[in-house]
C-alpha cells in the first residue's frame, strides 16, 4: 500500500473521480482541484509527493503549472494528463520536465505505473537546476523569433524540438515556450518592445 499524497488537477470532474478512485484504492492520498489557477496554488503551498495535471485547462494551463511547479520545487515529480490530441503536447512536457504523462482514457494499471514509476524516478534523479544560466542564448532565441516567421511558427508546431540547436536548460526552454516574461526580465533585464510583445504572445498561446 502507498501512503504518498498526490494533487489532480482537471477540469473534468470524470477524470478526477476516476482518478481518485483508482489511487485511493491503493493507499493514496488524493486531493482534487478542477482550476488550474487553483491547482497551481495549492502545489505551491501544501505538501504533495506528486502532481497529476491535464495539460488543457482554462485559466492556466498544464504547461505553466508544471513550469511553476518545477521552479518553485523542481523535487516534485509532475505527471501530465493528456487527451488523444493533446499526447504531442505531453510529449514535448516531457521533454521540459514533466516525469511522465498518461492518454485518455486511462487503465488503473496504466496510471498507477506511471505514478510509480514517477515516485520512483523523483527518488533516483537530481532535479534540474531551474535558474536562468545562459542570458546570451535566450536573448539569441527571442531576437529570431521577434524577426522570423517561420522560426516562430516552428517553435508554435515543434516547442523544444525547434530549440536544439541552442544551448539552453529545460528551464529556459520552458520559460521561452510559455512567454514567462517577468522571470526572464529579472534575470535578464529589459526586454525589447518586439521580444517582450513576442513573449506576451506565447503567454495567451492556446497550444499547449
Amino acid at each position: 500500500m502507498s501512503h504518498e499524497k498526490v494533487l489532480v488537477i482537471d477540469d473534468e470532474q470524470i477524470v478526477l473521480a476516476s482518478v481518485q478512485r483508482i489511487l485511493e484504492a491503493v493507499g493514496f492520498t488524493v486531493d482534487l482541484s478542477s482550476s488550474g489557477k487553483q491547482g497551481r496554488a495549492w502545489a505551491m503551498a501544501r505538501p504533495y509527493d506528486l502532481v497529476l495535471s491535464d495539460i488543457r485547462m482554462p485559466e492556466v494551463s498544464g504547461m505553466r503549472v508544471l513550469r511553476d511547479i518545477k521552479r518553485a520545487k523542481p523535487q516534485l515529480p509532475v505527471v501530465i494528463i493528456t487527451g488523444y490530441a493533446t499526447v504531442a503536447s505531453a510529449v514535448q512536457a516531457m521533454k521540459l520536465g514533466a516525469a511522465d504523462y498518461v492518454e485518455k482514457p486511462f487503465t488503473p494499471d496504466g496510471l498507477l505505473a506511471a505514478v510509480q514509476g514517477a515516485l520512483a524516478s523523483a527518488q533516483e534523479k537530481q532535479p534540474e537546476n531551474q535558474a536562468l544560466v545562459h542570458p546570451a542564448e535566450v536573448l539569441l532565441v527571442l531576437e529570431r523569433a521577434a524577426r522570423e516567421g517561420n522560426f516562430t511558427a516552428d517553435l508554435f508546431y515543434e516547442g523544444a524540438d525547434a530549440l536544439d540547436e541552442y544551448d539552453l536548460t529545460g528551464a529556459e526552454k520552458l520559460a521561452i515556450l510559455t512567454g514567462d516574461v517577468n522571470w526572464i526580465e529579472e534575470h535578464i533585464g529589459p526586454l525589447s518592445g518586439e521580444q517582450r510583445r513576442w513573449l506576451e504572445q506565447r503567454l495567451s498561446a492556446e497550444i499547449w
